[in-house]
């Protein structure tokens, strides 16, 4: 993930630089949790492959307050809730709360559908530090991507209650060729709605959104998105506006957020490059994990072809720390021994090959990121143009 407003803020000299580990360092993660597969919609670019189904396996309220311990453990301190839709566990307040009295950071990502007035109190006693909402665009592009009308009504409705109650919110949306004109209206959503967060994923290639991989926005669209974000954020900044932007499952983005500062506020080039390289780019086995609804636990959440081991039979300390997973062990090298345009890319220690899902869906785990949306001359394959970057030595 690239915290785009924190750096800019940085820059700035509204906040300090981002304390992160060492590229490539063992660390606690990160993690995403799955606390079940089941949702009421059926969205095309779902990683889990959700259904409105009750699956099996899944762990109970006891194992999952193991878990819980298991992570607390581990050193891990940010737990996100996901699904399927976790509104629908009947024990998610329970496991939110037993995560804070320990000391986490806790998030609920939601399609928001089910949040209402019936509920929100529940919600809003919580104390989630954060709430994600999705929304993929205007109503008639979210519904069809969704697949139910009056899901954009719903989610818009609760994030509204949220803020209401006082809860943080995101706004979640994944960039397509469908909803790539409409990031404006969101963004204007965004501001009418008094929403404090906007993240903007990238698809990624795995589960359904395996198969819907030709909606992904071209190269061009990723690149104008990401230029309305940077304006968007630096501008809010100069406002004095509490908003925070942030992308996800393309960590090329960080090249454009250089290459915008270098045109835009060029003398902090040099300080952005230094802060960049000192993040790493992409962490999936290091700084992010994932655990799904039977207790398997993955490098991130889409690697569910994939299984370190299972929370359930060995401690989750064991299983990162210790065990000496041949997946995890090249997912941490930094920067990654990757293929391709990747391989040659000059900017291979920021990015750190970007995301293998994407590179496995076409065939090659370690080859070139397909999703990569830099020119060949701006990763150094051809003469490089006059208005790059220096290298910060």
């Amino acid at each position: 993930m690239l915290r785009i407003s924190h750096y800019l803020r940085a820059l700035a000299g509204h906040c300090p630089a981002p304390r992160v580990a060492s590229p490539g360092s063992l660390r606690a993660p990160v993690v995403i949790w799955n606390l079940l597969r089941r949702c009421n919609l059926t969205c095309k670019h779902c990683y889990a492959t959700s259904a409105d189904s009750v699956f099996r396996d899944e762990l109970d309220t006891a194992a999952a307050l193991k878990v819980i311990d298991s992570l607390h453990d581990a050193g891990v301190r940010v737990l996100i809730l996901s699904g399927g839709e976790p509104l629908l566990r009947e024990d998610l307040f329970q496991l939110s709360a037993y995560a804070r009295d320990k000391g986490f950071f806790v998030a609920l990502s939601t399609n928001g559908t089910l949040i209402t007035p019936d509920n929100i109190g529940l919600i809003h006693a919580a104390q989630f530090d954060y709430v994600g909402i999705s929304i993929d665009g205007l109503e008639a592009t979210h519904d069809a991507f969704r697949q139910l009308k009056g899901s954009f009504a719903r989610s818009m409705a609760a994030i509204r209650l949220c803020r209401e109650h006082g809860i943080r919110v995101g706004l979640r949306t994944t960039l397509t060729q469908q909803n790539h004109a409409q990031l404006p209206q969101l963004l204007a959503l965004m501001r009418e709605y008094d929403v404090q967060k906007f993240y903007l994923s990238h698809l990624n290639y795995s589960g359904r959104g395996k198969r819907s991989r030709k909606l992904d926005a071209h190269q061009q669209m990723s690149r104008e998105a990401m230029t309305l974000i940077f304006q968007r954020a630096w501008d809010d900044i100069q406002q004095g506006r509490d908003s925070d932007f942030v992308s996800g499952n393309n960590d090329a983005d960080a090249i454009l957020l250089l290459q915008w500062v270098a045109r835009h506020q060029p003398q902090h080039v040099g300080a952005l490059e230094q802060m960049l390289r000192a993040w790493g780019g992409n962490a999936s086995g290091c700084g992010i994990a994932n655990i799904d609804n039977t207790g398997e636990v993955h490098p991130d959440t889409y690697w569910w072809q994939h299984s370190v081991g299972n929370v359930r039979r060995t401690p989750f300390r064991t299983l990162w720390f210790e065990r000496s997973d041949a997946l995890l062990m090249k997912l941490r090298e930094h920067p990654r021994t990757v293929g391709g345009r990747c391989g040659q890319c000059r900017w291979l220690a920021i990015c750190n090959g970007n995301t293998r899902t994407r590179a496995w869906a076409e065939g090659d785990l370690w080859g070139q990121d397909p999703g990569c949306h830099l020119l060949d001359e701006e990763i150094g394959l051809h003469a490089i143009p006059s208005v790059a970057m220096p290298c910060a030595r």
